[in-house]
């Protein structure tokens, strides 16, 4: 992997999302767990360097398109990654290579293809299964209310949350060893906040 091309995207990036103030999730920080986690992902699960670097990308642009617009944004993302990989005269077969695996991010897209894609869903989603999942959730809250002028109640923002948890599966054999316990210990906890939500609502 080209570690200059790869600084070089991210300050492209970094400059693309900085005025994004109000997305308080879809952030360059967001596009760097995704591309660290992918990462991770790709070397257990023996990937080339080729190939990490077109994960890298993918995950690096995947959600860029929320400077154009909030909803319905994945193929504005594609769009981006094109546009400045042509410009900086990437290969054109590598290039939509790269489209194709961002496009693997969309919520609606349940069945990843090939090990490319699969890793990208897994890295996309890991804020489920980490320490900080419960700040991460808040914020996506925050954001999605700032943006749309909306106000989500706790207990139905969570029971949505906990849907997603308990009907997400790992693409990779790599993310469910890595997180399988920390979902567990995750979900418990969402539940038990759930539970006392509802208690102070009777």
């Amino acid at each position: 992997m080209r570690e200059k091309l790869i600084k070089q995207i991210e300050k492209y990036v970094n400059i693309l999302l900085m005025p994004l103030e109000n997305h308080y999730f879809h952030q360059f920080e967001h596009a760097l767990d995704v591309k660290t986690r992918a990462i991770e992902i790709a070397k257990k699960e023996w990937l080339t360097e080729d190939e990490i670097e077109l994960l890298t990308i993918s995950a690096l642009f995947h959600d860029t398109g929320f400077i154009i617009q909030y909803d319905d944004n994945e193929y504005i993302w594609a769009k981006i990654a094109r546009n400045y990989l042509r410009w900086i005269l990437y290969p054109e077969e590598k290039i939509k290579e790269i489209e194709r695996i961002i496009l693997a991010t969309r919520p609606n897209y349940k069945n990843p293809v090939d090990i490319l894609e699969k890793i990208i869903k897994d890295a996309d989603l890991d804020n489920l299964w980490r320490d900080d999942f419960f700040e991460k959730e808040n914020n996506l809250k925050k954001e999605i209310e700032t943006i749309k002028w909306i106000k989500l109640k706790k207990p139905d923002w969570h029971h949505a949350t906990l849907d997603l948890m308990n009907n997400y599966k790992y693409f990779t054999k790599s993310a469910k060893e890595d997180r399988e316990n920390k979902k567990q210990k995750n979900t418990s906890k969402l539940k038990q906040m759930i539970e006392e939500l509802e208690k102070e609502e009777i």
